[in-house]
């Protein structure tokens, strides 16, 4: 098949591109949100090909990936017809939950597809018909050492975007175990937390390093409140990495006991890190549970299986 797609989320796309089919990436010569093009710091194979998006209408396509509410009209204005189409949904419902009305709920010939079990559950999908296809992780490889006595973090702009970051979380981890956190924009977080330096490092992380970098810190806290199932999280289960985790939405789904620590009180998340950071063995026990899992549930062939079966059913 040739697929249109967007270039939105690049962790998710890496993934779906592994696939067997042409993957259509529009491109502006701004390379704007509508038009990116290929990643450039993702490793992407060549059956993904940039098509400038004023000659859209002359590619032959078999099926069209919505991601952004706004992409049908895209579609609309730049090809000149509807091919069959799958909108995926990546995130948990905002707002008024559960009555959230999912934008795609109530256009005619498009099939929901939804990254996690609750996130169905939660939104509101009108007469539109559902699946889930669970997300897929290429394999990084087991890396993790732990050789730092360190948690690691990872978020983007925490200064800026506050709780809807977890910001305000750090402090009570940061006193359970020197905290690094890797993300774009996390300069000044200690100064903005009253923070002892060493105890919340920000590194500036970019795609080129996340996985070298993660691995040497001994366990990683996804302190999540509200958000769908992050792909750092599986990421780092796949390095082999424990986990300390809300527990929210679909991470009592993903993270099995035995693998990390699970819980919404704060006080038994921080013991854990402190635990984890003091014994690089249990943390080594852990991170092996942890990879088991998440290439059992979350390994690159059975999300492309998945994507196989739903992209044959909507263009049948």
């Amino acid at each position: 098949m040739r697929i249109l797609l967007w270039h939105v989320h690049g962790s998710w796309t890496t993934a779906f591109v592994q696939g067997p089919h042409t993957c259509v990436v529009p491109v502006t010569p701004d390379r704007g949100p509508d038009g990116l093009g290929r990643a450039r710091t993702f490793d992407w194979p060549d059956s993904v090909v940039e098509v400038p998006a004023e000659r859209l209408r002359d590619e032959h396509i078999d099926v069209v990936v919505l991601q952004r509410p706004h992409e049908p009209a895209l579609v609309d204005r730049l090809l000149g017809r509807r091919p069959p189409t799958v909108h995926v949904e990546h995130d948990a419902p905002h707002g008024n939950v559960p009555d959230t009305r999912h934008p795609a709920a109530d256009i005619p010939g498009v099939t929901l597809a939804h990254v996690t079990h609750f996130n169905r559950l939660m939104r509101d999908a009108g007469p539109a018909p559902t699946a889930v296809t669970e997300h897929g992780v290429v394999d990084p490889g087991h890396r993790w050492t732990g050789e730092l006595p360190r948690a690691a973090v990872v978020v983007n702009e925490p200064v800026r975007r506050g709780r809807a970051t977890r910001t305000d979380l750090l402090p009570a981890f940061a006193a359970a175990a020197p905290l690094d956190v890797l993300g774009l924009r996390t300069e000044h977080l200690a100064e903005h937390l009253a923070l002892p330096p060493d105890r919340c490092r920000a590194h500036e992380l970019t795609q080129a390093r996340p996985h070298t970098e993660m691995s040497r810190r001994r366990v990683h806290v996804h302190p999540v409140r509200r958000t769908s199932l992050g792909l750092s999280l599986l990421e780092t289960m796949h390095l082999g990495m424990p986990v300390v985790a809300l527990a929210t939405t679909e991470v009592t789904e993903s993270v099995p006991a035995g693998a990390g620590v699970v819980s919404n009180r704060i006080d038994v998340l921080t013991e854990a890190v402190r635990g984890f950071v003091a014994d690089p063995l249990r943390a080594r026990l852990a991170g092996g549970r942890a990879r088991a899992a998440a290439l059992a549930r979350y390994g690159l062939s059975r999300f492309l299986d998945d994507w196989e079966r739903l992209l044959k059913e909507v263009t049948r």
